[in-house]
């Protein structure tokens, strides 16, 4: 029986994951998860496809997103109540997010890290840009086999940023879900698609700097997959759609209900 082993959330997008031990999970994703993200001076994303080092940064916040705290690099903690400023719209990879800007020392905080002038924005929603799937999913049988076909000991699962994490599966039996549906603890959830991986898994997840071609390594075993749009990928993990909301905890079951055609 597969289980779940990690949670990974980032309250501030492309700064450090967090990892608690439960989450509630809505039909639009967990409150605390990427409702924060940076701009610069001209209302555009700062990402870790901008700045790597961004990852260097933890952050946390509360369901409701009315306080933010910053853990930095030198160990300077910044926590306040948060204070929106004007409204902002942002183009974020083919999608619009919607927020305002928060007022307050995080930002000043920021740009040494960011190497420019960031702004803090929170967006207005839970789930910020997503419009579906605001759950996904890798194992760990998964991982063991991509650093099996890599040659290298192990890979971080933190390199792709994925909500769930679970273990005592074969290798990408997760894309066996898909078009199922799985429950864990209260949840259940609707396995719609493969998840089209970017730059940033070839990142490293403490750092922030290239250190391995994660992408290459995923091609060269599996070969490129369309995405929903036709373009070619390097898939990796899946994504979900929430049927039920609920709690997930650490070590709860997966329990396959129905599989895909």
């Amino acid at each position: 029986m597969s289980a779940v082993v990690r949670f990974s959330i980032a309250p501030v997008r492309s700064l450090a994951l967090e990892h608690p031990t439960e989450i509630d999970l809505t039909e639009h994703g967990v409150a605390e998860d990427r409702r924060f993200y940076l701009i610069d001076d001209d209302d555009r994303l700062v990402d870790r496809l901008v700045v790597g080092a961004l990852v260097q940064v933890r952050a946390h916040t509360d369901p409701a997103a009315t306080t933010l705290r910053l853990e930095l690099p030198d160990g300077t903690t910044i926590e306040e109540d948060v204070s929106l400023g004007r409204a902002v719209e942002t183009p974020i990879y083919g999608r619009t997010g919607i927020g305002h800007l928060v007022e307050g020392p995080w930002a000043a905080a920021l740009g040494p890290i960011a190497g420019r002038r960031v702004r803090v924005v929170r967006c207005d929603r839970i789930g910020g840009t997503r419009r579906g799937n605001p759950a996904s999913l890798v194992s760990r049988g998964s991982l063991d086999e991509l650093a099996h076909q890599a040659g290298v000991a192990n890979i971080d699962a933190r390199r792709f940023r994925m909500l769930i994490e679970v273990d005592g599966t074969i290798p990408h039996e997760e894309d066996d879900w898909i078009g199922g549906r799985i429950a864990l603890g209260e949840a259940i959830l609707r396995v719609t698609a493969r998840d089209g991986r970017c730059a940033i898994t070839t990142q490293d997840p403490d750092t922030g700097a290239r250190d391995f071609d994660t992408l290459r390594a995923i091609i060269r075993y599996r070969g490129v997959m369309p995405d929903r749009s036709g373009a070619p990928k390097a898939m990796f993990g899946v994504l979900a759609d929430v049927e039920r909301p609920g709690r997930i905890r650490l070590g709860d079951d997966v329990q396959v209900l129905a599989r895909g055609p």
